[in-house]
């Protein structure tokens, strides 16, 4: 697996308060979160993880939104934490600080909420930020796809462009999604790869419009 470590930078009007500002809630509640016991745990994550047939059915919708902060594990949070580090500072510089905050919001309920649809008989709750991350990278492909990605591979590192490094991954997510279809594995799959595609495909259509702004002029910014 390629793993992320770092990427073209742009200059902005814009300093990526929100980016660093949501790295540290996460974080926190993920501090409070490894202070509970095993039973008090499991509470947290059904009342407040999105589990599909609840949701669908009107139940704790509010878990929509409450459940991109709660991570299941010491790599869930590092790896989400450090895709949001990579990719969110460059959305926020370009687009703006309240609109990158409401895009990531709407993105990581447009995720769950995909999510719920698609696995919709699933008893498991869904938590984690990376429906809202991967929406960053949807924004990320369509508005900076020349950037290269500086990753590491089995002792390498090299970089290669935006575009190939989110194909490969979107590709991934698609694959996982498809196998996770099966009635048995949407109930045992521990990675929410529809959450994955949902934020993405959500990323990708506002991407088109932040660009777009770009274009007439409204935003600018430049590598460095």
């Amino acid at each position: 697996m390629l793993f992320p470590i770092g990427d073209d930078h742009v200059k902005g009007q814009h300093r990526p308060v929100f980016t660093y500002l949501l790295i540290i809630i996460n974080c926190y509640f993920f501090w409070q979160e490894i202070q509970l016991n095993e039973e008090q745990l499991q509470n947290l994550f059904f009342t407040y993880g999105a589990t599909p047939s609840r949701v669908m059915h009107g139940q704790q919708l509010y878990t929509l939104f409450t459940s991109m902060f709660l991570h299941g594990g010491w790599m869930h949070l590092i790896g989400n934490m450090l895709f949001l580090w990579i990719f969110g500072d460059n959305i926020e510089i370009s687009i703006g600080n309240l609109r990158f905050l409401l895009f990531y919001v709407a993105g990581g309920v447009a995720a769950a909420l995909v999510h719920c649809i698609v696995l919709s008989g699933s008893n498991i709750p869904c938590i984690g930020a990376s429906g809202a991350i991967a929406a960053t990278l949807g924004a990320y492909l369509v508005m900076f796809p020349s950037s290269k990605i500086k990753v590491f591979f089995f002792f390498f590192f090299f970089r290669v462009s935006a575009f190939v490094f989110l194909l490969i991954w979107i590709v991934q997510q698609l694959m996982g999604g498809w196998d996770s279809l099966g009635a048995q594995a949407s109930d045992t799959s521990g990675v929410g790869y529809w959450a994955h595609i949902g934020g993405f495909a959500y990323g990708i259509i506002r991407g088109f419009n932040f660009r777009a702004r770009r274009k007439h002029g409204k935003e600018s910014y430049k590598y460095y």
